[in-house]
């Protein structure tokens, strides 16, 4: 185990920083920069997170959709020729849960403040309710 402060937090603090105390003081070009190394962190910081989970789950319903074992690059990769070569379409059972999943897991990390994804994962939870 590691030891405190974790990967997650000292790339928030390494954020904040820029954001709060260097971003302020800049101007322009150099601010605009500085507003994007910060976002790119926050980025990074739910990338650590979540996509661990996130990964291991999308493998596992790879796993399931296309009856093999393999990488989450590999098993996309061939999730994508079975599509291409219309052996698995979206009467496939499972197959559009995954990509609404798998979709809201990547705009968790990159967009989560982006509106069309907060609809979609209100609708997804609407429609999964137990």
């Amino acid at each position: 185990m590691q030891d405190q402060p974790t990967s997650a937090e000292l790339v928030q603090a390494v954020a904040d920083f820029i954001r709060d105390q260097v971003t302020p003081h800049l101007k322009g070009h150099v601010a605009f920069h500085a507003r994007v190394a910060a976002n790119a962190l926050d980025i990074v910081k739910r990338e650590l997170e979540i996509a661990p989970v996130a990964n291991a789950e999308e493998l596992s319903r790879l796993q399931a959709l296309t009856g093999k074992t393999g990488s989450l690059e590999d098993l996309n990769r061939l999730l994508c020729t079975e599509i291409e070569a219309g052996r698995i379409d979206l009467t496939t059972p499972c197959l559009a849960d995954h990509l609404w999943q798998t979709t809201l897991s990547k705009l968790a990390i990159d967009q989560p403040g982006y509106s069309g994804y907060r609809r979609g994962l209100e609708e997804w939870q609407t429609s999964h309710k137990g």
